[in-house]
């Protein structure tokens, strides 16, 4: 079941005050084009994020291992070590961070990182759908149930032209358009199953159109700040 959508000025999943807030973009203002990356269906690394569960080892120190959950900050409290952060990270990333902090207080310290519990898989859903919000994914699902799960198109909704974001490994950002409207009335349709933390953004009108939303709320929503924008123009990059 999907969970209760999530207000656009939500800052998830790591909180804070509403002071420490990115200020929104004053209409109008430019920003810079953003060079995306070619769309992959490479599956990507795991990374960790606020509320997974993780199994961490030292071979040469046992008495340090610990199982722990990365607080709501990305962080993760160790002994003799601190709050480390670890969030957004792959596993050998987390283990290399780690290896660092304790090789502090250890010679050469062997680290073995895990995840025990992750958080649901969570996709954000915005624009004409009746509902926009952040929503758990209950399996396997693609952009059109996506849209499904946000309560389905308003009547202003441009099908054709449903913008999907997604993070690649290194990084940065693929963004693909896909025809909802074929979708829903045919078989076999491109509908792009989806994967943790995309983003299905649908227009009111033309795909530019989406400029405007992500230059005002997106880095309020996007789960890590990146500190910078989006250009969804079309013509921009393919």
């Amino acid at each position: 079941m999907a969970s209760a959508p999530v207000a656009a000025n939500a800052w998830w999943p790591f909180g804070g005050k509403d002071k420490d807030r990115p200020t929104a973009a004053p209409r109008g203002q430019a920003f810079p084009d953003i060079a995306y990356a070619d769309w992959s269906e490479a599956e990507p690394a795991y990374r960790v994020y606020p509320g997974d569960e993780l199994e961490i080892s030292i071979a040469s120190a046992p008495e340090l291992n610990k199982t722990g959950f990365i607080q709501p900050d990305g962080r993760i409290a160790l002994p003799l070590v601190g709050p480390v952060m670890v969030a957004d990270r792959t596993l050998p990333e987390v283990e290399a961070a780690l290896a660092q902090a304790y090789s502090r207080e250890l010679l050469r310290p062997q680290v073995t990182v895990g995840v025990k519990t992750a958080q649901p898989l969570k996709v954000f859903v915005y624009g004409e759908v009746e509902k926009a919000g952040i929503y758990d994914m209950p399996g396997d699902i693609n952009s059109l149930q996506a849209v499904a799960m946000a309560g389905g198109f308003k009547t202003s909704a441009k099908r054709k032209q449903v913008v999907i974001l997604r993070r690649t490994a290194d990084g940065r950002f693929m963004r693909r358009t896909v025809d909802l409207l074929k979708g829903s009335n045919q078989g076999g349709a491109d509908l792009v199953p989806l994967r943790r933390f995309d983003l299905v953004y649908v227009p009111r009108s033309e795909v530019a159109e989406a400029n405007l939303f992500l230059q005002q709320y997106f880095r309020d929503l996007i789960p890590i700040s990146f500190g910078f924008s989006y250009d969804l123009n079309p013509n921009s990059n393919n």
